[in-house]
């Protein structure tokens, strides 16, 4: 699912949003360490990566079986208790990471793709960083429930699969993403606009829960799916390596669901928000720091605007994770590749 840059679509989403959207001119304040000393300032990072996973948690590291993800853990800062949302499952979690607010307020309360109810009219985080940056994002979902997110941007690209193609797997998606990227860097693009390499890479890698729920959470199927997701997490950090990117990227993993819970069907959870895990790791963030402060899910999209060195807006109830961060915050320019 593609759809072409137009100067016109983005001027009509920019007059959809200017009336909800409320940015301050005023310089933010510069964070302080623990000790209260000033953080010092660096650039913000230029690429950010969203890892979100389905039915993991810390004990899904046991056994070796995501050497990758556990590098990435040891490098970065985590949190294994980020609140999570309720109803817990697929749809309306990704739509809350997605727009910064609860289910509540998105309204997407159901799990499998509905056309006749739309797209989520809540501002997305896609929009936000188009509008405040020119950011462009890359978004790769295994699901066919999230086509219900897919809402037509001018500067954002869909790619989808899920269990209605048997040939869906970790490995497929890659494989996506590779294209992407070779088509993105030879000049041609895909027969429209693409400018650039994606601020913003959002990918969806569900399987060791979908294993999980169908074979078992203590079965070998399980620890395989684990495995096949962690290969996917290398060869995706594998492309950034390849184009030169790594020094110049911030990587975020988060998991729709924890282990022994399935995504696609609610559970009990005692009328409490479930918890998951929250990873930061690569440019700019913390490296072996377990997180103190509360985290919720909603925060994601707050935090990679940070990190991209932009303003958060006031109607969002997602707020950046500041603790994570080795330095001050500084406003980034704006892309130079926005025509």
């Amino acid at each position: 699912m593609r759809w072409k840059k137009s100067w016109v679509g983005a001027l009509t989403m920019s007059l959809c949003l200017v009336s909800i959207m409320v940015s301050s001119a005023a310089a933010p304040l510069r964070p302080s360490s623990p000790e209260g000393n000033a953080l010092p300032t660096s650039p913000p990072t230029e690429h950010v990566i969203l890892f979100v996973l389905e039915g993991f948690s810390q004990d899904s590291l046991k056994g070796g079986t995501m050497p990758t993800l556990s590098k990435l853990i040891k490098e970065g800062s985590v949190t294994w208790s980020a609140s999570a949302v309720k109803p817990a499952l697929r749809l309306p979690t990704m739509a809350s990471i997605i727009t910064g607010v609860p289910v509540e307020k998105h309204g997407i309360h159901w799990n499998t793709f509905e056309f006749s109810r739309g797209y989520p009219r809540a501002p997305s985080v896609f929009d936000y960083l188009d509008l405040s940056g020119g950011r462009d994002s890359a978004i790769f979902f295994m699901d066919e429930s999230l086509y219900q997110l897919a809402r037509p941007e001018p500067y954002t690209d869909y790619q989808m699969c899920g269990p209605l193609k048997p040939e869906c797997s970790p490995d497929r998606v890659v494989s996506y993403i590779q294209q992407y990227f070779k088509k993105a860097t030879s000049g041609h693009g895909y027969g429209h606009a693409i400018l650039s390499l994606p601020h913003f890479l959002v990918v969806h890698l569900p399987e060791a829960g979908r294993v999980g729920a169908a074979r078992g959470w203590t079965s070998k199927e399980y620890r395989e799916a684990l495995r096949a997701v962690d290969k996917a997490i290398a060869s995706v950090l594998d492309i950034y390596k390849s184009e030169d990117l790594t020094k110049r990227t911030t990587v975020f993993v988060t998991s729709l669901s924890a282990e022994g819970i399935d995504a696609g069907h609610e559970q009990a959870t005692n009328g409490t928000a479930p918890v998951v895990p929250w990873i930061a790791s690569g440019v700019g963030i913390k490296h072996g720091h377990a997180i103190h402060q509360p985290v919720s899910i909603l925060d994601t999209g707050a935090t990679v605007m940070r990190t991209l060195g932009l303003q958060t807006h006031t109607e969002w109830e997602s707020r950046p994770v500041e603790e994570i961060f080795q330095f001050a915050f500084i406003a980034a320019a704006p892309n130079s590749n926005v025509p």
